[in-house]
């Protein structure tokens, strides 16, 4: 949500600019949330609504005492510094030699040896963190400790912070959000089945003014509504239109009909040109 905040500032500017420096912001704003959270015995604020805390596991003594899932005190400077290390220096510095890897080609077969054997390397520890990270998963989903290799190494836990909390967020607030999503993908699911240009011209009859002339309104292509910079013309009614909606339309409808007298058209002519072109021979 920070990144997206922040690439809006820079949305005017020249494109691409951020483009290059992607790490190094990623690598800032995971130090900012990191700053002012995890380094002042703080939550995140997405832990905040679970009522969640940070607590040293090695600081709880397991033997005789009952645990209750809320002892323990907070992480300590060392492993506050290993956390931002882990989390931000290791982040950021693998990033960059991704990218640095891949603009140099490490992986291709004519580069030196040494190079490939990094780029090797390189997918091997990667394919191993993906493994490890997978495996954290299942024991996370069965024991409901560390939620990632950097808390497991750590051994940071999420404990509850207070035992008695009202829930953050209402169940009708979540029903809301529940309700929008699933109608947003309805309509990513819709949207691509849709003839963008049929909608608008069944729409536009509705939002047109009827006290414009018929001049105007010959005067722009009611497929695209937009005025045509290569005008041609649909025979026989010679009705204008744009050359690319028209060329369009005739080759994937062969009954095509004029979209203002629903006259089928049987062939297209250059606006001032006395040629004809036959729909069936384009």
């Amino acid at each position: 949500m920070l990144k997206e905040q922040l690439v809006k500032v820079f949305s005017l500017m020249k494109p691409g600019m951020l483009f290059q420096y992607e790490p190094e912001l990623d690598a800032f704003l995971e130090f900012l949330i990191w700053r002012f959270s995890i380094w002042v015995d703080k939550p995140t604020p997405g832990i905040a609504l679970m009522n969640l805390r940070y607590t040293d596991e090695r600081a709880v003594a397991l033997r005789g005492k009952v645990r209750t899932g809320l002892e323990g005190p907070g992480l300590t400077f060392a492993q506050k510094m290993w956390y931002c290390v882990a989390a931000v220096g290791g982040q950021y510095i693998w990033a960059r030699l991704q990218s640095f890897s891949a603009f140099r080609r490490w992986g291709d077969s004519e580069q030196r040896p040494l190079a490939r054997r990094a780029w090797g390397l390189m997918q091997r520890i990667e394919g191993l963190f993906k493994a490890a990270s997978f495996g954290n998963l299942l024991i996370f989903l069965y024991t409901g400790r560390y939620r990632n290799l950097i808390e497991r190494s750590l051994q940071a836990r999420l404990v509850y912070e207070s035992p008695n909390m009202n829930r953050a967020v209402s169940f009708e607030y979540m029903n809301r959000q529940l309700v929008w999503n699933e109608f947003s993908e309805m309509l990513l699911l819709l949207l691509p089945l849709l003839n963008s240009s049929t909608v608008k011209s069944f729409l536009h009859p509705f939002s047109k003014d009827k006290s414009s002339s018929s001049k105007e309104d010959d005067s722009i292509c009611p497929i695209c509504w937009a005025s045509p910079t290569l005008v041609y013309l649909a025979l026989p009614c010679r009705h204008r239109y744009c050359y690319y909606c028209l060329r369009t339309r005739c080759a994937a409808f062969p009954s095509f009909q004029c979209s203002r007298c629903s006259k089928p058209v049987v062939a297209m002519q250059r606006h001032g040109s006395d040629v004809e072109h036959k729909t069936q021979s384009q």
